[in-house]
């Protein structure tokens, strides 16, 4: 399992990335809560659970960790 942070100007968001069977399961502790996402990418299931912060998870996502975009 991975763990980071994601930032954007207003707040950041700790996600967990985990391969399992073929298929990503993201975890993000958004600031309504926690949301999961599920997909046959890393960064389809990140979008997944990133969608209730709808207007910054475009954001977020440039956020995140170069050094760990090649690992996946």
């Amino acid at each position: 399992m991975q763990s980071f942070r994601l930032v954007s100007r207003h707040f950041a968001v700790d996600v967990r990335l985990n391969r399992i069977n073929r298929r990503w399961i993201a975890s993000a502790d958004a600031p309504d809560g926690p949301t999961l996402g599920l997909g046959t990418t890393a960064f389809a299931a990140l979008w997944m659970a990133l969608g209730p912060l709808e207007h910054m998870a475009g954001e977020l996502l440039a956020s995140f960790p170069e050094d760990l975009v090649l690992q996946l």
